[in-house]
């Protein structure tokens, strides 16, 4: 782990969990599923990230100071997330530390939450969710599980750094990809990765309230979407619209 970001740990971190990131991108797909993990779940924070690379910023809570990147746990699953848009430089340090922290854990499958924009979304009424793997044996898991592979694209952003770094380090990774909004935020998209996550690793949750409560959560989180935007755009993430050009 780099020495210039540390991961300090407020509890006892359970071994073989499944490690899940939800962090700041497209609809927000990623932070919106996991807030609600945490509050379906229960989930305790186990850990939270320092850092002198971080801007100075902490997250207040009931009046108390937190770190804007927190891990939070049960016997089951480890969920990194993200309070604030990560600026373009530091995604590589933050997800490479956070991803050898995982590996030290044990963690058995590192899965990314996360949406993959379409330009007709409002006309969508079913979402479909995508998956790309780390590995072939990953890919054949979950196309047994029926879900579709993202076949050819781009991928922009932390998910991106996550699949590619524990693909070099044979770390067992997904990354689940829900259709959604580029410049809104997206409760539906969210709920359709919770269900195949759901389907994928038997971490369940009830996303009933996440759709009910779908409009508060778009007010809510149009500050973040707006700064997020801000740094995807330095990602080049309308890159993902293109289609690559293949050359063996």
């Amino acid at each position: 782990m780099s020495e210039e970001i540390k991961i300090i740990e407020r509890k006892e971190i359970p071994k073989g969990a499944v490690m899940i990131f939800g962090f700041p991108d497209v609809g927000l797909v990623g932070v919106i599923a996991a807030s609600h993990l945490i509050s379906e779940l229960n989930l305790e924070e186990v850990a939270y990230m320092d850092s002198r690379l971080l801007p100075p910023v902490i997250v207040l809570h009931e009046g108390l100071p937190h770190s804007p990147i927190r891990i939070f746990g049960n016997h089951q699953i480890l969920l990194a997330v993200s309070e604030t848009a990560l600026r373009e430089d530091l995604i590589y340090p933050i997800m490479h530390a956070l991803i050898d922290w995982g590996k030290t854990k044990g963690a058995k499958m590192m899965i990314s939450l996360s949406g993959i924009p379409v330009q007709d979304r409002q006309d969508l009424d079913e979402l479909k969710v995508f998956a790309a793997a780390s590995s072939p044996e990953m890919l054949k898991e979950v196309q047994d599980k029926g879900l579709e592979i993202l076949r050819e694209g781009y991928m922009v952003g932390p998910q991106a750094v996550m699949l590619q770094y524990c693909a070099t380090l044979g770390v067992p990774a997904l990354t689940l990809l829900a259709q959604c909004f580029f410049n809104y935020p997206d409760p539906e998209a969210a709920a359709k990765a919770l269900e195949q996550l759901a389907n994928l690793t038997g971490v369940k949750v009830d996303v009933s309230r996440l759709l009910e409560k779908g409009e508060e959560i778009r007010l809510k989180a149009r500050d973040m979407m707006k700064r997020t935007q801000q740094e995807l755009a330095k990602m080049r993430k309308t890159q993902e619209y293109d289609i690559p050009l293949y050359i063996s």
